[in-house]
């Protein structure tokens, strides 16, 4: 039976929820878009390093902080906490646990002035407005709303914790849509000649591009820098750079983990383009002192301007997988999953997946339109060579299941400049971004804030 989409694995999920959960928001008022904050290959659930074979919440809930009358809870907190730790597989060192604390209280009491700006300003965010947002958060994440709200339950969180993220980050986009973006204005000879620069670039690099920016100011700076520095620690040890952008970074790209897009490093304050250079895809750079602040930059993936690309390379893909019972041994399984390599060199394309399938009581999804550069590093190798109709050898695991991919197509992407329209958009966010965190200082200051 061919699926369009199967179960995720509850931690994986919610390992994805973090990257889904900005996406989603951004989308909310883009009536019938595609997520661009999504992966073309989340609907196939594949583990980030495959294998290739051959806390209980509190019962007391008091005030943390009051913010112009509206009360944050320590339940607030310590279910914003858990969904920190669920994104960094579940584990926050001892140490880092009050620093986070903290840092998580400051981010509500933003998140609170955003809301209570945008209500000021007559902008509304209905219950119906969240809901459509949870759903296709869920749906990112392969589960039915109910089933990510036991599974956040199960793990010290909240849907009432998601919905409220949710709440500040549409309000604080509406608020900037009406408050700030009506008053921007990028004029026509700068769009041109960006444009320009671009076509002059042809064949330089350009990276995908991720940051972590806190603000800083002669009062804070040590405290900032040491800041910067535990967190550059925890990247360092595995912790999630789309969950902590989230939590602590400051510009609004906080809201889609800190993802800045494909850039070219002369785009970049000079220091931060030094460092971007400097860094290999998966790679963090060291804290960066821009003008106003801290930057931690993290590279994703790097190619090269206007330059035909196979890793661009738009797949149409068939998944088999065969799970194994629980308990199954390695010495059990490695007679099926080398019947099943078999089997898969044999395929005859994607004509043969069912019935390949059936052989083994596994399960097919099909994907469409699958970026080759957004699968896993090993599987994108793996790939590169392989032609329409050939499969992968297994990948997996026990516990996940083993499974291959079959390419049924492959559509090579013919690299253009972007349109003017798509460059006078890109102008437009980053002199909102500029705009919107001076607006956000602005509340703070005046704000009136009891600490309980």
């Amino acid at each position: 039976m061919t699926k369009t989409m199967t179960k995720a694995r509850p931690l994986t999920a919610l390992v994805a929820l973090f990257a889904a959960l900005g996406g989603a928001a951004a989308a909310q008022d883009q009536a019938g878009a595609a997520n661009e904050a999504g992966n073309s290959a989340s609907a196939l659930n594949l583990p980030a390093n495959p294998t290739v074979f051959g806390s209980a919440m509190p019962s007391v809930i008091k005030a943390s902080a009051i913010v112009n009358g509206e009360v944050i809870t320590q339940t607030d907190i310590d279910q914003r906490l858990a969904l920190l730790a669920i994104a960094n597989g579940g584990k926050i060192a001892p140490d880092e646990v009050e620093r986070l604390r903290q840092q998580v209280l400051r981010n509500l009491i933003d998140e609170t002035l955003q809301i209570q700006a945008a209500k000021a300003a007559e902008i509304e965010v209905t219950d119906a407005d969240i809901d459509k947002t949870v759903a296709r958060v869920a749906a990112n994440v392969k589960q039915t709303p109910e089933q990510m709200s036991d599974y956040l339950k199960a793990n010290g969180s909240s849907m009432r914790s998601i919905r409220r993220q949710i709440l500040g980050e549409v309000s604080w986009r509406r608020l900037q849509s009406a408050k700030i973006e009506s008053g921007i204005s990028v004029g026509d000879e700068e769009v041109k000649a960006v444009i320009a620069r671009l076509e002059a670039s042809k064949g330089t690099e350009e990276y995908r591009v991720g940051e972590i920016y806190l603000s800083m100011n002669p009062g804070n700076e040590a405290q900032v820098t040491a800041n910067a520095a535990r967190i550059l620690e925890q990247l360092r040890q595995g912790a999630s750079f789309v969950g902590y952008a989230r939590q602590f970074s400051e510009a609004s790209t906080a809201a889609v983990g800190g993802d800045l897009g494909w850039v070219r490093p002369e785009q970049l304050p000079e220091p931060l383009a030094n460092a971007v250079r400097s860094l290999q895809p998966g790679q963090v750079s060291p804290p960066v002192r821009i003008p106003g602040g801290i930057s931690i930059v993290a590279v994703q993936d790097v190619r090269k301007v206007l330059t035909a690309d196979p890793r661009s390379a738009e797949l149409s893909l068939k998944q088999i997988s065969v799970g194994f019972p629980a308990g199954t041994t390695r010495e059990s399984a490695e007679p099926i999953v080398a019947r099943f390599a078999q089997a898969a060199q044999n395929i005859a394309g994607c004509g043969g997946a069912e019935a390949m399938a059936a052989q083994f009581n596994g399960e097919v999804v099909q994907s469409d339109g699958v970026k080759l550069r957004e699968l896993p590093p090993a599987l994108q190798e793996m790939m590169l060579p392989m032609q329409v109709g050939q499969s992968t050898r297994p990948f997996g695991s026990l516990e996940d299941g083993v499974r291959v991919l079959v390419i049924c197509g492959r559509d090579e992407v013919d690299p253009s400049l972007p349109t003017y329209d798509q460059v006078l958009a890109s102008m437009n966010e980053e002199r909102v971004n500029v705009r919107a965190r001076r607006y956000l200082r602005d509340l703070r200051r005046d704000a009136i804030i009891d600490f309980r």
